[in-house]
């Protein structure tokens, strides 16, 4: 931990007044929106470039993850190897991820003046003039087949899929991330290179940037990330997400030990005026871990389950609410009712005043170490932008945590959460064929 995170942990534990690190805004001559903290304590620097171009926004489920692992494959004069031989020479690490909502790509260098002129010029070039060469297009396409093969051997991940997709309905965010083995298989190179050409773009990017340089630096930065980039024009707003209008339940036999259990429902946005609210809630009702209400009835009193959890999961539209657990197949059912039972009661009643200060003082005193790296930061800062937060979030983090009432968490559970549309998924090799009830 560097001595200025170091500080402001002592200082919220010593009953002062907590900040979190002072945020810049900007945006870029092409329209990109820049967030940029300061961090002189190492020298390096961190660069995220975020753009909303996910998969609910691909034409064909798998064409944003396919874009996104080509940019590392070629770009300009150089081949995978050469971008890789560049960044190596200097020090640097350079990543690219795609997920529902957005696609990125982040590095990391240090700030010795040869370093830094050879990753950043790495990175304008593979964002600016990538190549998608036909050979790395079909190689990559069939690596992901070989993934999708590898995911269908896994319970856990054919539960989380089909939750997914079954949640979401005809809603952009029920693409599968990976795309299908049908998808893949019609998705072409013109295919990859229109999605970059159309969300690829300035005004479609956010650019975080932490690290030891001055704000002159940090703008010189953004600009040259941007400089091969067309200035484009924003993704348009996505659909809302439909609430489940009942009860379904998808029963689906695999072979396997245990039996996966998902049960949810669209939950939150980021910026929800429950948000708060659902997070201190969800923390004691199944977030916490071991100490949860969930861990108590089902693993602790009953042994059901090794591990139970609850969490939201926040994005542009309402993402999941979802819990989770794994059980013997032979006690699948009686762990899906102790679940819904606690559920229920939770919705009901509420948490208990000491369930409520001890979860306080959990979120609240771990929250430091959530942002005691400059990658930590960068990843907030960049979900800030992305998301049109305020730059002031992790100012009030604490207080807002620390405002939330016993009655507050009732009454939006009451409000958001409905037992009787809930999606369940249950994977096991004692449960019948798939079905809807």
């Amino acid at each position: 931990m560097s001595f200025r995170l170091l500080v402001l942990w002592l200082l919220l534990f010593s009953g002062h007044l907590w900040a979190g690190p002072a945020i810049q805004s900007w945006t870029t001559e092409k329209g990109a929106r820049v967030l940029f903290v300061p961090a002189p304590e190492l020298p390096m620097v961190d660069v995220r470039v975020v753009f909303d171009g996910g998969s609910a926004r691909g034409a064909i489920p798998g064409v944003a993850s396919l874009t996104s692992a080509l940019l590392e494959e070629g770009a300009g004069e150089w081949n995978a190897d050469e971008i890789a031989e560049r960044l190596d020479s200097v020090g640097a690490n350079m990543s690219v991820s795609s997920q529902r909502d957005m696609a990125w790509l982040s590095v990391r260098t240090l700030t010795e003046k040869k370093a830094l002129t050879v990753t950043m010029d790495t990175v304008a070039q593979v964002l600016g003039a990538p190549r998608f060469d036909a050979a790395d297009f079909e190689r990559n396409r069939k690596a992901m087949l070989v993934s999708l093969n590898h995911d269908e051997q896994s319970p856990g991940t054919v539960a989380q899929k089909t939750f997914m997709h079954t949640l979401f309905g005809e809603h952009p965010y029920a693409a599968e991330v990976e795309g299908t083995e049908a998808s893949l298989a019609r998705i072409t190179r013109e295919d990859v290179i229109a999605h970059y050409k159309k969300y690829y773009v300035a005004k479609n990017a956010v650019i975080a940037i932490v690290g030891a340089v001055e704000r002159a630096e940090a703008e010189r930065l953004a600009e040259l990330v941007t400089s091969g980039m067309q200035a484009g024009e924003r993704a348009p707003a996505l659909p809302p997400v439909s609430d489940l209008q009942a009860a379904r339940t998808l029963n689906l036999q695999f072979p396997s030990s245990q039996s996966h259990i998902l049960m949810g429902q669209p939950g939150m946005h980021r910026g929800d005026p429950d948000y708060f609210i659902l997070y201190v809630g969800n923390h004691i009702l199944g977030g916490s871990g071991l100490v949860s209400q969930l861990s108590e009835e089902v693993r602790e009193k009953r042994g059901l389950s090794y591990s139970v959890y609850s969490y939201f999961s926040p994005m542009r539209r309402n993402g999941p609410f979802l819990i989770g657990a794994q059980t013997q197949n032979a006690k699948a059912g009686e762990a899906l009712q102790v679940i819904k039972q606690t559920l229920a009661r939770f919705i009901e009643q509420g948490p208990s005043e000491d369930e409520l200060k001890a979860a306080k003082q959990n979120i609240t005193g771990g929250f430091p170490l959530r942002i005691a790296s400059n990658s930590k930061i960068l990843e907030y800062i960049a979900m800030l932008g992305f998301y049109d937060l305020p730059l002031d979030y992790l100012d009030t983090f604490v207080d807002k945590v620390n405002s939330v009432t016993r009655e507050q968490i009732r009454e939006a559970f009451q409000r958001r959460i409905k037992p009787d549309q809930l999606l369940t998924v249950v994977v096991g090799n004692e449960q019948k064929p798939a079905q809807v009830n």
